[in-house]
């Protein structure tokens, strides 16, 4: 049984949840999501609270019982306050910056890199901090590994991007031979 699927997720003030068949609209004041939700469980919204059931008690549906409650969580939390990640740019001459939507990296390539922003996220670039925020939790996460990926951190001398806080496991190179 799943412990998280068991919890009701309480509907906080200023926020509008709507469910057409197995479609989830979520409305705040930082804008609105929508999501649908596998076969497999039923949802039911009452008294300010929604409530997740699996249909059938099998494999597949006992494993999406508790996805679902957090994919809807996730959303109710993105709608009253952001998501946000932070990445940090590292070595010599790399630099960041924003034009219009979209951010440009500077990372020792002939060239610069263009990461356009999707609908919904934002860019802030101060000096070598980037901050990626929107309300899909799911499509910040999915930018910020976008970005990573452009230049990801090498373990000699540590230059790249990472996340704020990741540790990078250094490696010694030939002194240690």
């Amino acid at each position: 049984m799943s412990r998280i699927g068991k919890k009701p997720i309480k509907i906080p003030a200023g926020v509008e949840v709507k469910m057409n068949d197995k479609t989830f609209e979520v409305k705040g004041p930082k804008g609105t999501l929508t999501r649908e939700i596998v076969r497999e469980i039923d949802a039911e919204i009452k008294d300010g609270e929604i409530n997740f059931t699996p249909r059938n008690h099998d494999k597949k549906s006992l494993a999406f019982w508790g996805l679902t409650r957090t994919l809807i969580s996730n959303m109710i939390d993105g709608v009253t306050k952001s998501y946000e990640k932070k990445l940090e740019i590292n070595g010599v001459g790399f630099k960041c910056k924003v034009e219009g939507r979209d951010l440009i990296l500077d990372v020792g390539f002939s060239h610069s890199v263009k990461v356009p922003a999707p609908e919904g996220i934002t860019f802030v670039a101060e000096k070598n901090i980037i901050t990626i925020s929107g309300i899909d939790k799911e499509l910040v996460g999915q930018v910020a590994a976008t970005v990573r990926r452009v230049k990801k951190p090498e373990p000699y001398k540590g230059k790249g991007i990472k996340y704020v806080g990741e540790v990078i496991r250094r490696k010694l190179g030939k002194k240690a031979a």
